[in-house]
């Protein structure tokens, strides 16, 4: 099958859709797919090349200062995109954004008579943040965000999301139409508890000798890692754990000083940029995972950390409970509560046995998320869709 995937942010850039995007299109085209990524540009030139046994077309983008590694791709690109998708001439399209990209994509191809699917990985909490506007002009933003979004989505023969939360959200924004719960999978022959992070614990001087907690993402506002550092001094007032954060953000200069007044620097690691290669073994230095994010409408660093076999403490907000069941591969403690996270991690810490049955609780409830089930739902649904698109246009005619 010949399947096209738009979207409006891909690699380099870090994020949940991007990610996905690049499995997505890895595996669709190891299984005999001829799988085409529509996406910007990282420079004001338009581009096609040969990636991982895929072709990437990128449009020509300019880069937007106040979203980090944000690339915009603009309103002139509308012949572009009707072009490449007449040259792909695609069996089905699959949109991962409702953007800029993603919406021209959706035009062109109801042109064409071409199906199209959605799948919806955002809210608009991950962008507004970032532009520092007045709360009134921030709440009209998310408001024109949501419209925006929904009247995309409603053009499309199909929408998934990653989970049940995800599908809550979308019905609560005005969605009308069915939504297929399917999750972003992770990849379990890669994320696994016999990886070893050794060399890493060396290279980013994390002890040997004391317990460690984990963040692994990006340091944006969204992230609330702050909650994580004011709840670092009641943990170490019981043990003499060490806290690392992986990954790079504008918040990077703020958390650190915070760690400064807290008086907990000595026990913060901040890694910056994990190589991809590095990226599995990062959560082998660990023995507890923990993320105060309030924006997640799946989580992928969480599903890796599971898959690592990591007990896990988060937030109780939007679709994290989902993967962290409490009491069972984890805790779960209210937004904004740095005492409760404290007191959390420490009842994990504390006693190993329960630690041990946690982290195999993790790797039990992440089977469901394997990748290759995640590959052949969508499989399952193109045919579907494709099937049904052409027994439509036949008995039209």
């Amino acid at each position: 099958m010949k399947i096209l995937i738009p979207i409006d942010t891909y690699l380099p850039d870090a994020n949940g859709g991007a990610y996905f995007t690049y499995r997505l299109a890895t595996i669709l085209a190891k299984r005999g797919h001829n799988v085409f990524v529509m996406c910007p540009s990282q420079s004001f030139k338009n581009m096609v090349s040969n990636d991982d046994g895929f072709t990437i077309y990128r449009i020509r983008s300019i880069h937007i200062p106040l979203y980090p590694n944000f690339r915009l791709s603009l309103l002139f690109i509308s012949g572009t995109i009707q072009g490449a998708v007449e040259e792909i001439s695609p069996d089905i399209v699959h949109i991962q954004q409702h953007f800029l990209i993603g919406k021209r994509a959706v035009s062109a191809a109801k042109k064409l008579g071409i199906p199209v699917i959605g799948t919806n990985h955002s809210v608009p909490e991950n962008i507004v943040h970032y532009l520092h506007l007045p709360k009134f002009a921030e709440k009209w933003l998310q408001k024109f965000w949501w419209k925006q979004c929904i009247k995309v989505l409603e053009q499309l023969d199909f929408v998934t999301t990653p989970t049940k939360t995800a599908v809550a959200v979308l019905k609560n924004a005005g969605f009308s139409k069915d939504v297929m719960p399917i999750s972003s999978g992770i990849d379990l022959e890669r994320f696994k508890p016999t990886n070893d992070g050794l060399y890493l614990k060396r290279i980013f001087a994390v002890p040997i000798d004391k317990p460690v907690l984990l963040y692994v993402g990006r340091l944006d506002k969204e992230k609330r890692i702050d909650i994580i550092l004011r709840a670092l001094p009641d943990i170490l007032r019981v043990t003499g754990v060490h806290l690392v954060l992986a990954g790079i953000g504008k918040e990077k200069q703020k958390l650190e000083e915070l760690t400064k007044r807290l008086g907990i620097q000595q026990a913060v690691t901040f890694t910056g940029f994990v190589p991809d290669k590095d990226l599995p073994n990062i959560y082998r230095i660990a023995d507890l995972f923990v993320t105060a994010s309030i924006v997640e409408l799946q989580s992928s660093v969480t599903m890796e950390a599971m898959a690592s076999g990591l007990p896990v403490v988060a937030v109780n907000t939007m679709a994290l409970p989902e993967l962290v069941h409490d009491g069972e591969n984890g805790y779960l403690f209210s937004d904004g509560d740095s005492q409760m996270l404290a007191e959390k991690v420490i009842a994990i810490l504390s006693n190993q046995a329960m630690r041990e049955q946690m982290s195999k609780k993790s790797l039990e409830i992440i089977k469901d998320h394997d990748l290759n089930k995640v590959i052949e739902k969508y499989e399952s649904v193109y045919n579907e869709i494709v099937n049904r698109s052409k027994f439509q246009g036949h008995h039209t005619n």
